[in-house]
């Protein structure tokens, strides 16, 4: 696995402890939690076991985004990776709105698209959105991802339902939007 993968104005690497404090910081924000698809709060203790969870899994390949500097803009990570099948699951998260709209995401989400499809030779990304986050649904739009299904009210959160919706790439289609 890449210890770190560099863009032009991201880098990818893998998480450290002093993350941490970060994610705990943003994963306690209802909004963020609610966007997310997160129905419980964190804590340092629990975001220093998930990334000792990460160095060890066989199944995830995560990485921490950060810029050029340093600083920490959040994470992406391929899971339920499925090599036998072909097919992985896809996250990306910037939770603070001041980072969002100014291209991380997207060159993030162009590097995982690149290390999925090329070096672990996947064949289909899935992801899943909650309904009512419109401006991620609108950004993996943008990248390439198609609606495949929408989980009717299949997400809880704060006493209210919400549709869940399924989104897939393929890389035969990713290579068609490279070339175009």
């Amino acid at each position: 696995m890449e210890q770190q993968i560099e863009g032009k104005n991201v880098i990818l690497r893998r998480p450290i402890e002093s993350d941490a404090a970060f994610f705990t910081r943003w994963y306690n924000e209802p909004e963020i939690m609610a966007e997310c698809g997160f129905t419980e709060g964190t804590t340092v203790e629990q975001e220093l076991a998930a990334i000792a969870r990460c160095k060890e899994s066989k199944d995830r390949d995560w990485y921490t985004i950060t810029d050029k500097t340093g600083r920490v803009l959040g994470e992406t990570g391929l899971l339920r990776m499925f090599p036998e099948w072909f097919c992985t699951d896809l996250t990306l998260i910037i939770p603070d709105p001041n980072d969002q709209g100014r291209g991380y995401g997207t060159e993030a989400i162009e590097l995982m698209f690149d290390l999925a499809f090329n070096r672990w030779k996947f064949n289909r990304i899935s992801i899943g959105v909650v309904g009512f986050n419109t401006s991620a649904l609108k950004f993996y739009e943008k990248v390439g991802f198609k609606k495949e299904g929408i989980q009717e009210q299949g997400y809880f959160y704060n006493g209210e339902f919400s549709d869940f919706v399924m989104m897939r790439i393929l890389k035969s289609e990713y290579a068609l939007r490279k070339q175009g």
